[in-house]
């Protein structure tokens, strides 16, 4: 996705340059975390917390998203020269092998995280055609999934510009009808409901209120899961600033979304109701008891628009970043051929190969997709610490600041970050640190052949040690789960 063209201009979106302004950058960052996980926040905040407790969650992980997003501001513009954001970022701060495992990881979550976005979407029309089922996995809806994902890979290819336009246009589709949610919610709000059972004191399997925050955090974190979109398509900005801009508003954007969607609905519904709703759509179900059917259809239909612009933003980064890396050396050749529009061909056609089989997967074989998917969700928690580590190194050894320049700031950022990080990877789980192990250890050989292909050492001794315990890790996982002492599920 190489374009060529005036790397500056004026004010306004797309260039004729097909360079990215602040608007469609803007776009591609909210458009990346506002999926389809805000149409089931009410329920995946409501049963494993209180109303009290889901505030504290979201005020713990709104600290620390903003000190990521600060960390990718910040980085944007000390390193202007590094694109593709947490690859970029890993490996100028840690090395080649350990930037080759943040593009890994990140890709590798990127296009399953888009299986589930393209199935969702046809989990939601059921509503309208039973027959797609309501898991989205029956024979019918696999076929119109294959179909989007086609059609979306077809578009791609033709460039980015014609990509950023639509993905402008659903970004700002997607969030009609979840204000029109805010607004009818807010007007029903009903505040002896909200603070009837604030702590969760009459509901005991709730548990301590330590509990409860803790089981909101993952749930906030993977919404947020895109706020460093902009970052990944930096080499398209036309604005080097604007990256930065884009980042910081993104994410005000999105949490204001999603505090309004989850702490307004125990305004409506109790917490033992929400928490029986549905989880796919549990916003259009909470609607419809509020206003009825239209209610529930007019959210099912920003349900469906919303993933479909989260799909394609996730596949311009699932092909951006591998791209990026093989232009580098750290990704087999294939993956950095270009077409004639500058489209990253390879990178997309392999990531999206890999998406359709595993849409075939999901037809015969859900729960085998839901688990690689759920270890692959923590596998993108490593990008976001060393993007942490990186501001925090460069922040505590005065690199790319002037004499007498403040760095209090970003070194207090970049650590929280990091730590924040670091505690989210922790509370994921042991299971899931060890499996994500074996996807980091299948990247191993890959980036061997990628460094052997060019005539170049793959590992360093730090790196062949780093390789050696990824590898011993991932057998002693893969042990595990042969034996069934550990499951994903």
């Amino acid at each position: 996705m190489v374009i060529t063209g005036v790397e500056t201009a004026p004010k306004g979106d797309i260039k004729a340059s097909g360079k990215l302004g602040l608007v469609a950058l803007v776009a591609l960052v909210v458009g990346s975390m506002i999926g389809g996980g805000v149409f089931s926040l009410p329920q995946n905040m409501a049963k494993g917390a209180s109303p009290g407790a889901v505030v504290i969650g979201w005020l713990i992980t709104g600290i620390g998203m903003l000190a990521l997003a600060f960390v990718y501001q910040g980085l944007s513009i000390r390193k202007p020269a590094l694109d593709a954001g947490p690859y970029a970022y890993a490996r100028a701060g840690f090395g080649d092998f350990v930037g080759f495992n943040s593009a890994w990881g990140y890709w590798l979550s990127a296009w399953l995280g888009n299986v589930s976005y393209v199935v969702l979407i046809f989990g939601a029309l059921s509503y309208f055609y039973p027959a797609f089922g309501a898991e989205g996995n029956t024979t019918q809806a696999i076929i119109g999934a294959s179909i989007v994902l086609w059609m979306t890979h077809a578009l791609i290819l033709m460039g980015i510009r014609q990509a950023a336009i639509i993905n402008v246009v659903t970004t700002f589709a997607k969030l009609v009808p979840i204000l029109l949610f805010v607004l009818l919610v807010a007007v029903t709000f009903n505040l002896p409901k909200f603070s009837l059972d604030l702590w969760g004191a009459q509901t005991p399997d709730l548990g301590s209120i330590m509990a409860q925050v803790k089981s909101t955090m993952l749930v906030t974190l993977w919404v947020f899961i895109g706020i460093e979109g902009a970052s990944v398509v930096s080499g398209r900005a036309a604005r080097r600033a604007d990256i930065g801009r884009a980042t910081i508003i993104g994410f005000v954007i999105a949490l204001c979304v999603y505090l309004c969607v989850s702490l307004l609905s125990f305004g409506i519904m109790s917490q033992p109701e929400l928490a029986g709703l549905p989880s796919s759509a549990s916003m259009a179900n909470g609607l419809e008891q509020t206003v009825g059917t239209w209610g529930s259809v007019l959210v099912r239909i920003g349900l469906v628009i919303s993933v479909a612009g989260a799909f394609l933003s996730w596949t311009l980064f699932a092909a951006e970043i591998p791209y990026r890396a093989a232009k580098e050396g750290m990704l087999p050749e294939v993956f950095a051929a270009e077409n004639a529009n500058g489209s990253p061909a390879g990178s997309l056609w392999i990531t999206n190969i890999f998406v359709q089989v595993f849409l075939i997967i999901t037809l015969y074989s859900n729960s085998t997709y839901l688990a690689l998917f759920y270890i692959a969700s923590t596998a993108i928690l490593v990008p976001y610490v060393l993007s942490g580590a990186y501001a925090f190194k460069l922040a505590l050894s005065g690199e790319s600041y002037g004499a007498g320049e403040g760095r209090g700031r970003d070194m207090f950022t970049g650590a929280l970050a990091t730590v924040y990080g670091a505690w989210l990877i922790y509370a994921a789980g042991p299971n899931y640190l060890l499996m994500c192990s074996i996807l980091y250890a299948v990247g191993v050989p890959v980036y061997w052949f990628a460094r052997a292909g060019r005539g170049q050492m793959a590992f360093s001794g730090i790196e062949a040690l780093i390789a050696a315990c990824i590898v011993i890790v991932a057998g002693i996982a893969a042990y595990l789960m042969w034996m069934g002492t550990m499951s994903a599920l």
